[in-house]
C-alpha cells in the first residue's frame, strides 16, 4: 500500500497495472497505454455531470442536506481551537441567505450544501457554548457534596447516579462543579429526585484510551458532568433547601414508572426472561446473566437488547393496528371518519411515551423521529415511506444533539443509509 499523501509507484494505474513500457507525448513521457486511456475522462466527466443533475432534481437534493450538515459538525470537532460563536452563526446566516437568493440559479445546489455545512458548524459551536461548564482538572480525594439526584443507573455489579451539585467543599480547592457521576455499592443508589449529602472521591473525566478511540470525556461534557468518582461512607437523605424544578420532577416520575414496570415483571417472570423483558421495556440491562449476554453478542443479536428501530416499529405497529381494528368495530366511525389517521395519532403518542420511558438514547431518538415522520405523513395524506424519512430524522437528531454524530449509536444512521442507497 502506498504511503498516505504519496503517489503510488509502478504498481497500480488508472485501469489496473501500470505497463512496463513508456511512450512519448507532447509533455514528456507517459506510461504506454495511458494516452489512449485519457480519452475516457470526458465520458466519465459527462456521466458525473448527469448524475449531479439527477441528484439536484426536484425533491432529490434534500437527502444530501443532513450529510452536509454532519460534515459541518465534523469540521467543528476537528478544529484545533474553539470557534467564535457569533462569527460561526453570522457566517451560517449569510450563506443561508445567499442560497435563498440563488434558489433559481444553477448554483443553488452547491450554495445550499455549503450553507448546510456552515449551519452544522454553527449548531455544534452553539451547543458547546450552551452546555459549557467547569470540568475537574485534577483528582480530589475528599469532597463534601450535597445536591439532587437526577438519574440512577442500576448496573450488574455497582450502581451509579448523577448528582446535580448545590454545594461543594474540598480542601485546597475552590472548584465548583455543576454535576458529578458517582458509583456506589449495588442496591444503595438513592432515589431520583431526592436531596442527598455525602462525601466522595472525584476524578477528572476519562480521556480516550488510545488516539481515535471512544472519548468518554466528550460525552460527559455534553451531559453536563464535570467529574466522576465514588461515594465514601453513608449517603444521607435530607430536606432540600429549594425545589428541584420541573425537569427533576419529570425525571422522578419516569424513574418511578420504570421501577413499577420492573417490579411487575419481577412478580410475573423470573430468570433471563424477566431480565430481557425489562431491557426491552425500560432499557435496564443489568439483570441479564453473563452467559446469555455473551451468547447474544456472539450470535450477532446483541443489538436487539438496545431499544432502537425494531422495538419502536413493533410498539407503533401494534398500537396502530390495534386501535384501527377496535375503531373498525363501530360502523359509524369506520364509514364516516378517518380512523386510519386516528390510529396513526395514537401510535405516535405511544411511540413518544416509549421514547421517554426507555431513556431516549440516540438510537431510540433516531427510531422515534423516523416513525413519527411516517405516522405524521399518514395523518396528512402524504406518502409515508420515502428516503426523506431518514434525512428528516438525521437532521432533527443532529440539530438537537450535534455531538451524536461522533457517538457509536449514530452508526445506525450510516447502516440504514447504506442499505437504502444500495436498494435504490
Amino acid at each position: 500500500m502506498a504511503e498516505p499523501g504519496r503517489p503510488q509507484r509502478a504498481s497500480q494505474g488508472i485501469a489496473g497495472t501500470w505497463p512496463t513500457g513508456r511512450t512519448a507525448s507532447a509533455g514528456g513521457f507517459v506510461p504506454a497505454g495511458l494516452g489512449a486511456g485519457l480519452g475516457v475522462w470526458p465520458a466519465v466527466g459527462g456521466t458525473l455531470r448527469e448524475w449531479a443533475k439527477a441528484e439536484a432534481g426536484p425533491g432529490r437534493l434534500f437527502p444530501w442536506a443532513p450529510i452536509a450538515f454532519g460534515c459541518g459538525i465534523a469540521l467543528y470537532f476537528a478544529a484545533d481551537h474553539e470557534p467564535v460563536l457569533w462569527v460561526a452563526a453570522a457566517t451560517a446566516v449569510a450563506l443561508a441567505l445567499g442560497a435563498v437568493l440563488l434558489r433559481r440559479s444553477r448554483w443553488f445546489a452547491p450554495a445550499i450544501m455549503i450553507a448546510a455545512v456552515a449551519a452544522g458548524f454553527a449548531t455544534a459551536t452553539w451547543k458547546t457554548a450552551r452546555v459549557a461548564h467547569t470540568v475537574l482538572a485534577k483528582p480530589l480525594y475528599s469532597v463534601s457534596l450535597s445536591g439532587f439526584v437526577e438519574t440512577r443507573d442500576i448496573r450488574e455489579r455497582t450502581d451509579r447516579f448523577v448528582l446535580r451539585v448545590t454545594a461543594m467543599e474540598a480542601q485546597r480547592s475552590d472548584v465548583k462543579l455543576e454535576r458529578v457521576r458517582l458509583s456506589v455499592r449495588k442496591g444503595t443508589a438513592p432515589d431520583v429526585g431526592s436531596f442527598v449529602q455525602l462525601k466522595a472521591r472525584l476524578m477528572p473525566p476519562l480521556a480516550p484510551l488510545r488516539p481515535g478511540s471512544y472519548d468518554f470525556s466528550r460525552d460527559m461534557f455534553f451531559q453536563g458532568i464535570g467529574a466522576s468518582g465514588f461515594a465514601m461512607g453513608a449517603i444521607t437523605v435530607a430536606a432540600p433547601p429549594e425545589t428541584g424544578g420541573i425537569r427533576l420532577r419529570y425525571a422522578a416520575v419516569m424513574q418511578g414508572l420504570r421501577d413499577a414496570i420492573d417490579a411487575r415483571i419481577r412478580a410475573t417472570l423470573d430468570g433471563d426472561n424477566r431480565a430481557i423483558a425489562t431491557a426491552l421495556l425500560t432499557g435496564r440491562r443489568d439483570a441479564i446473566t453473563t452467559p446469555v449476554n455473551d451468547a447474544m453478542f456472539i450470535s450477532g443479536l446483541g443489538h436487539v437488547l438496545s431499544i432502537s428501530g425494531y422495538h419502536m416499529a413493533v410498539v407503533a405497529g401494534v398500537v396502530f393496528f390495534a386501535v384501527r381494528a377496535l375503531l373498525a368495530l363501530v360502523p359509524g366511525l369506520a364509514v364516516g371518519f378517518a380512523i386510519k389517521k386516528w390510529s396513526a395519532a395514537a401510535a405516535l403518542v405511544a411511540s413518544a411515551f416509549y421514547l421517554l420511558l426507555s431513556g431516549a438514547e440516540v438510537a431510540t431518538q433516531r427510531s422515534f423521529f423516523m416513525t413519527a415522520v411516517v405516522l405524521i405523513a399518514v395523518m396528512v395524506d402524504r406518502r409515508a415511506i420515502t428516503f426523506r424519512t431518514l434525512a428528516v430524522a438525521a437532521l432533527i437528531v443532529l440539530a438537537v444533539a450535534p455531538e451524536a454524530l461522533v457517538h457509536p449509536s449514530f452508526q445506525s444512521f450510516y447502516a440504514i443509509w447504506a442499505d437504502a442507497t444500495l436498494a435504490a
